[in-house]
């Protein structure tokens, strides 16, 4: 299955829940494989060995490891049984993964599976010959991971969470509904990821059409994000957009945590922060993509060559809203807002 672009990213489908708006697409992709060739069809017999290369931590709000296992069961793969998996956290420290994806190597992994930008580009630089998915991987061509999102011959494959750089002014134009009366909103961003540059001039035209004053917080370590806030507060900043990032991601909860200390109502491009307590989010459902990055790893093992599936990048992208959150903040979200949600976290 391809996810293919949807170049509007519109609200047509709210007021229903994640689980209900996602399964139809998960479905889609598993009939897709119902007609895969022959030589992809079969179970390999001998145990299938999978290195999975994580930039983030394994802490309860990124739960993408196991939305990655629980696909590769609904496609027949058990771990013990015919599949091992090994695992290597960075922790959200990009120093530490060169070591970790040469270590795959050594293990000689059949593929390995590497999350965010940072590990999918270790994992590149250790191998050229043993397969690798990509996921979390806003510019996989900008990055210098793949040549081209199609078909390429190389061995990478997967997908990228990015669909267009449009979604950051429609998280910006989001962000106002809640606050109306601001006049002065930030967006803090990560110098070090290539796609915030072009990201940010998006924000700042979205900023300018609604006639706000941005205010552009870079962040290039987990370290100034304290006192980033604090410039913030000092800014008087009524509302902050956080746009997707691997190192934001990582350290999700201390950014939420900072968000609610100085009170900054605050839109990510990411759901799983909501559910971790983040205000909003307008994006993808990384659980799900993580789930369908097991559909690739399925075809790659069964004898489908990575450079023959192109990078596939998503359609669907969900409003979620905490109002507990919301409540604690002393905001009021607009019943237009409420009507348009995917899912409401009480």
């Amino acid at each position: 299955m391809r996810f293919g672009h949807d170049p509007e990213g519109k609200f047509r489908e709210g007021g229903g829940t994640i689980s209900k708006r996602v399964m139809p697409a998960v479905v889609l992709g598993l009939s897709v494989l119902t007609s895969v060739p022959a030589a992809e069809a079969q179970q390999p017999s001998q145990m299938a060995r999978v290195g999975y290369l994580e930039f983030g931590s394994a802490a309860p709000g990124t739960p993408h490891l196991e939305a990655f296992r629980r696909g590769l069961r609904e496609l027949g793969w058990h771990e013990g049984q015919n599949i091992t998996i090994d695992v290597r956290y960075a922790e959200g420290k990009q120093d530490r993964l060169p070591a970790f994806a040469a270590d795959l190597v050594r293990l000689k992994v059949d593929l390995i599976f590497a999350s965010a930008t940072p590990a999918a580009l270790a994992a590149k630089r250790a191998t050229t010959t043993i397969p690798i998915v990509i996921g979390f991987v806003a510019d996989p061509v900008g990055s210098g991971l793949v040549p081209r999102l199609g078909r390429h011959g190389g061995n990478i494959t997967g997908w990228t969470h990015l669909a267009g750089l449009e979604l950051n002014a429609k998280r910006l134009e989001i962000l106002r509904e809640v606050v109306p009366e601001a006049a002065r909103l930030g967006a803090l961003w990560n110098p070090a990821n290539p796609i915030h540059e072009p990201s940010l001039k998006v924000i700042e035209a979205a900023a300018a059409g609604l006639k706000v004053q941005l205010h552009p917080i870079g962040v290039r370590d987990p370290h100034e994000l304290e006192s980033a806030f604090s410039a913030m507060a000092r800014e008087r900043l009524q509302g902050l957009t956080v746009p997707p990032d691997g190192m934001f991601l990582a350290h999700g909860a201390r950014i939420i945590d900072l968000a609610a200390k100085y009170r900054i109502p605050t839109m990510y491009g990411v759901t799983e922060l909501v559910e971790a307590g983040g205000l909003m989010a307008y994006g993808v459902n990384l659980p799900e993509m993580y789930r369908h990055g097991a559909l690739l790893v399925d075809r790659i093992l069964k004898g489908a060559k990575p450079g023959d599936l192109p990078v596939e990048r998503p359609t669907k992208f969900e409003l979620m809203i905490n109002l507990k959150t919301a409540k604690t903040l002393g905001l009021t979200i607009p019943q237009t807002l409420l009507i348009r949600a995917d899912q409401l976290i009480q």
